[in-house]
């Protein structure tokens, strides 16, 4: 049997996104098309399009679609020049054209939020930037969007990336909010679909699957679901330092995802301690390889002032809704007889 513990880098589909997705399938129309059909298309994507913009709190706001967050920072930041930081995600770190400093927590210093682009939360450590300036040009809230109470309108940014994958939607679709009256440029040019920001016949399908997710998302945290996350998040990092003292969590004394934990074992590549715990059935990530399919040096980690060696030993560790104790304490007992392993082989 194998335990999921990788959630920043997908999570598994709700069931509510599959029946939703199924109920889609059915509606054979094109949304442009004006007969019935097509009219039936368009009547689920504009309520697919609502539900997301009422769970993340934008009301008022456009919600454009896109294939993944990483198109929806393409369309928002290309021909921008903007700045940001080398924490930033991969999909945002490419167009960034001037690089701010961050602290050993990878919080960053926003001098001109009109000009900036700046996460929400960290997808490696999970370390939530304190309070995001007014005018920010664009934030990623992909990794926040689920995970915790927040609201497009009160961040105050005037654009937002979003992927329906990461709380428990379809892969394959996600979305650039804009509030109403930024200009975006289209990259993809066609029909003039999506308020003629982004042409292409729209995934109805992924659209509807991944409004059910947000809506399920946002019941999972009016319900406390993620308190208890962060409690099991909480108990693994305890166990973690009181048995490998020389164990390195990065951000541990800012606020985080409530899912997270960034482990590093000086020496100990992280590479190996993926491939160890998927033998023993657990998985997770090393660095960033989540978005890019190969392990290398946390960029993350390097940038909050972290050694090579440090930075290359790194694991994430994200759990998810379904995530029990058990599976923790399981892989707490795993991750150490590998890690007791190690030292005595380096000893």
């Amino acid at each position: 049997m194998r335990t999921y513990l990788d959630h920043n880098a997908t999570t598994p589909l709700r069931a509510e996104a599959r029946d939703a997705m199924i109920a889609a399938m059915d509606i054979a129309g094109n949304p442009s098309s004006v007969h019935a059909e097509g009219r039936a298309a368009k009547s689920l994507l504009e309520k697919s399009r609502q539900t997301i913009a009422t769970a993340l709190g934008a009301d008022g706001a456009d919600v454009i679609f896109t294939s993944s967050a990483t198109e929806a920072a393409a369309l928002a930041l290309e021909g921008k020049g903007i700045v940001g930081s080398e924490v930033e995600h991969d999909a945002v770190r490419s167009w960034i054209k001037t690089s701010l400093a961050t602290d050993e927590n990878g919080i960053v210093r926003i001098d001109s939020p009109e000009t900036s682009t700046v996460q929400f939360a960290n997808s490696e450590t999970g370390v939530i930037q304190p309070d995001l300036p007014q005018g920010l040009a664009v934030s990623d809230v992909t990794q926040a969007f689920g995970k915790l109470p927040i609201s497009f309108n009160w961040i105050g940014a005037e654009m937002a990336l979003v992927s329906a994958h990461k709380l428990g939607g379809p892969k394959g679709i996600g979305a650039l909010v804009v509030k109403r009256g930024t200009d975006v440029k289209a990259r993809l040019i066609g029909g003039g679909q999506e308020m003629g920001r982004r042409a292409g016949t729209e995934n109805v399908i992924g659209a509807a699957g991944f409004a059910a997710a947000a809506q399920a998302a946002l019941h999972d945290l009016e319900s406390g679901v993620w308190q208890e996350v962060a409690r099991l998040r909480d108990l693994f990092e305890e166990i973690v330092l009181d048995r490998a003292p020389d164990a390195i969590i990065a951000g541990k004394s800012v606020t985080r995802l409530p899912n997270t934990s960034c482990v590093a074992t000086p020496g100990w590549k992280g590479e190996t301690q993926v491939m160890q715990m998927d033998l023993a059935g657990y998985a997770i990530s090393a660095g960033s390889a989540c978005s890019s399919g190969k392990v290398k040096n946390s960029a993350v980690l390097t940038a909050m002032g972290y050694d090579a060696q440090t930075a290359s030993s790194a694991i994430r560790v994200s759990l998810g809704p379904d995530t029990s104790e058990q599976d923790i304490l399981g892989f707490a007992d795993k991750w150490l007889t590998q890690r007791n392993k190690f030292r005595a082989r380096a000893a």
